[in-house]
């Protein structure tokens, strides 16, 4: 087992204290121990933090914990001299000056992690004892604690240096209970416990979970305890045959230099497995057990054969984590057998390399002394490969003295975690600004934004964000985005979403508009025709329309005429002649009788046309004709950007053009639909198109942060199907926009 020294009150006295932080270091590292002692004695005099607890009575229980972790002297310094930035002012510069910058930058680090916790501390109590968030949020709000925890550190060595300062503080409260270890202890259970086991330092795992449980749950800590205690001499005596027997019938088979020995079992870990398997504590398989550590891999089967030669195995209760490693590494064999008095015996296998690894994670491996090589045939790489598979969080690390240059670039360069002003954190992709935070909170929290601070300080709003900054929103009663925000060379949006739901805005607004628009139009008419009594719902409703604010929209658009709206009125196509046209008169064309079937060119008779791909026009958009080379008149809409820019460079082949009194057939158009991207989108947008019997010639579809871009190119008879088949998809689930191109 690891050899974990479990407090500073244990040790005989500074001296030995010291001696034993100097455990495995050269004299060099030794003299240096020993001046930051008197360096940070000196600082913390007779100084406690908020948990009661002497500064320098941490600092040396801190530094303890990481000689058990094997971890080096840098470490142990930092350990020793990590509250002085709080105590004097060029703390940090001092420390660079006599001790070096390798430990000045886990110090800051260790600075850093420590503005966090009453972020952390806040938001899982107020998780804990609120119903205002789902669990579901909670706990992936938890999460995104935990990952920006990392994404905070320049050095993992920060982070294991943390767990040691929470270790230390718990073992505290066992001794000096306060009113702070409650919510102390739920926060070390959500956040600390499972970082510890992520990074595979099980000691302090084991100790944080037991401790934290112990001050959560005090009862049933002390009702498992007891169970425990009342068997225990039984127990040992049980453990004491069993390790003689098998260590006989090892010696038997030739493997005579293995470890046996009885494996403790943590009151938490018993709970939990009561708890999520639904079972009483006498049904816990592994309350006796044995832990077993040979030298090769194939020593690990044969011991396993020896133990179900002894004992009958349980079915079910086996399990090879050699041949399938867990995600984090973790290997051994494990297995359950039923022994002669009818309980369970709990049997782990392993080699001193995985039982090394798994007492310690990566403390175990990680080095950082001064030309450390990589162990030869120690497949470093493959040790490590966990942390990339769990966390997503790290991408090459080295065990060489270069380990902080590559854990930079390693380290989350695609996400950043910054925090609410109530402490909750927010993840954003890299380059994010206050606007796309804004949006990212909330969709009218980004309309209203009108400035920002972060950290306190006022930015401007195409101020890339930085992991760890907390961010406030100035914000306007009310009100939209500004357009300069679509701009892209002015860095204000950075994200897909908050593009989107700028756009959106925009979008509602000009629909608005239009509206109000053909709302007035529509009225003018029916005042004009004195039928202001029509009812607009069922007008609506005879010309095609789910409601009368499309009809209104239409209206607006000029995609229906006051010549439909009066025939849809009076019932009858008479035209009154004595009313003023709402319409300007149509010119006189020229064309042939093929022509008026289709397009007019004025002055032209039997003229080739063509329909531009660019904007693709159909009746009744606005057109205008352009004069090609060999291939006739290309016809574009009258707002084609393309078209405006021949235009510009060739007035001379601009030809009106207009559509013809018939015009049959199909007509392309390309359709664009926004949404929110899930799963079954795209089979829900076809149906609407084939529901509206649309002939879809083309589909471009693109998924990018939860965001769907789709463009159908489908052949229609008017704009009327093209009207409705929108107003449908504007009704499918995720939907934001649906529009023609």
């Amino acid at each position: 087992m690891v050899s974990v020294v479990h407090s500073v009150a244990a040790q005989s006295g500074l001296e030995h204290s010291l001696k034993t932080l100097c455990e495995g270091l050269s004299e060099d590292e030794s003299e240096r121990v020993h001046r930051a002692a008197e360096y940070a004695q000196s600082i913390y005099q007779d100084r406690k933090l908020g948990s009661g607890e002497g500064v320098w009575h941490h600092a040396l229980g801190m530094a303890l914990i990481l000689v058990g972790l094997k971890l080096d002297a840098d470490c142990r310094l930092a350990a020793l001299l990590f509250a002085v930035p709080t105590y004097e002012k060029e703390g940090l510069t001092h420390i660079e000056e006599r001790f070096g910058q390798a430990v000045t930058q886990l110090v800051g680090g260790i600075s850093r992690l420590n503005q966090l916790r009453p972020i952390t501390r806040g938001f899982v109590a107020h998780s804990a004892e609120s119903g205002e968030q789902n669990p579901a949020e909670m706990k992936a709000q938890i999460e995104i604690l935990r990952k920006m925890f990392l994404a905070m550190v320049e050095d993992i060595r920060v982070v294991l240096l943390r767990l040691a300062s929470r270790t230390q503080t718990m073992r505290h409260y066992a001794t000096e209970p306060d009113d702070l270890r409650v919510p102390v202890a739920r926060e070390t259970l959500e956040l600390y416990s499972p970082l510890a086991n992520r990074l595979g330092v099980w000691e302090l795992k084991w100790e944080l979970e037991d401790l934290s449980f112990r001050f959560l749950y005090p009862d049933v800590y002390k009702k498992i305890a007891k169970q425990l205690d009342e068997k225990r001499a039984e127990r040992e005596q049980f453990i004491a045959d069993a390790v003689a027997r098998l260590r006989e019938e090892l010696a038997a088979a030739g493997i005579s230099n293995a470890e046996i020995y009885g494996r403790p079992k943590h009151i938490y870990s018993i709970w939990n497995k009561m708890r999520k398997k639904g079972v009483e504590f006498s049904e816990v398989y592994d309350i006796r057990a044995l832990r077993v550590i040979v030298d090769e891999v194939k020593d690990c089967y044969t011991v396993l054969g020896i133990v179900h030669n002894l004992w009958s195995p349980i079915p079910k209760e086996f399990d090879d984590y050699i041949s399938h490693p867990k995600g984090n590494n973790y290997r051994s064999l494990h297995t359950a057998v039923s022994c002669p008095d009818g309980r369970a015996l709990e049997v782990q296998i392993r080699t001193r390399e995985m039982h090394k690894h798994a007492e310690l994670g990566v403390a175990a491996h990680w080095r950082y002394k001064e030309g450390a090589k990589r162990p030869a045939g120690s497949n470093y790489d493959e040790k490590i490969a966990w942390l990339r598979q769990l966390l997503s969080w790290k991408d090459e690390v080295s065990d060489s003295s270069d380990w902080v240059k590559h854990y930079k670039e390693a380290a989350l360069d695609e996400t950043i975690y910054v925090m609410t002003p109530q402490g909750r954190v927010v993840d954003l992709p890299r380059g994010a600004t206050p606007i796309d935070f804004a949006y990212r909170v909330h969709t009218d929290l980004g309309h209203r934004c009108r400035g920002a601070k972060v950290d306190g300080a006022l930015v401007t709003l195409n101020t890339p964000l930085e992991t760890g900054q907390r961010v406030e929103i100035i914000t306007a009663k009310q009100g939209g985005p500004s357009r300069d925000w679509l701009n892209s060379s002015l860095g204000y949006l950075f994200t897909h979403r908050a593009r989107a739901k700028a756009r959106q805005w925009f979008a509602n607004l000009a629909l608005e508009q239009s509206v109000a628009d053909g709302r007035a139009i529509v009225a003018r008419e029916l005042q004009r025709m004195g039928e202001t009594s029509t009812k607009l719902d069922e007008l609506a409703t005879k010309l095609g329309f789910a409601k009368s604010d499309d009809l209104f929209i239409a209206v607006a658009r000029a995609e229906l005429s006051t010549r439909q709206l009066q025939t849809a009125v009076r019932g009858t196509d008479e035209a009154a002649e004595d009313k003023v046209p709402a319409e300007p008169p149509v010119r006189k064309h020229k064309a042939s009788d093929d022509a008026d079937k289709g397009i007019l060119i004025v002055g032209v008779d039997k003229l080739l046309t063509q329909l531009a791909g660019c904007c693709k026009p159909a009746p009744p958009d606005p057109i205008v004709g352009f004069v090609t080379r060999g291939k006739g008149v290309s016809i574009h809409r009258a707002d084609c950007p393309n078209f405006a820019n021949m235009e510009a460079m060739q007035p001379e082949r601009v030809i009106e053009t207009a559509w013809g009194s018939e015009t049959d057939g199909v007509f392309a158009v390309d359709i664009v639909v926004e949404a929110n991207d899930r799963q079954g989108l795209l089979r829900d947008v076809s149906e609407v198109l084939t529901k509206e019997k649309l002939n879809v010639i083309a589909v471009s579809t693109q998924s990018k942060q939860g965001a769907a871009h789709m463009r159908f190119t489908a052949e229609i008879s008017n704009l009327s199907q093209l009207k409705r088949t929108l107003a449908q998809l504007h009704e499918v689930q995720g939907v934001v926009g649906a529009r023609r191109a």
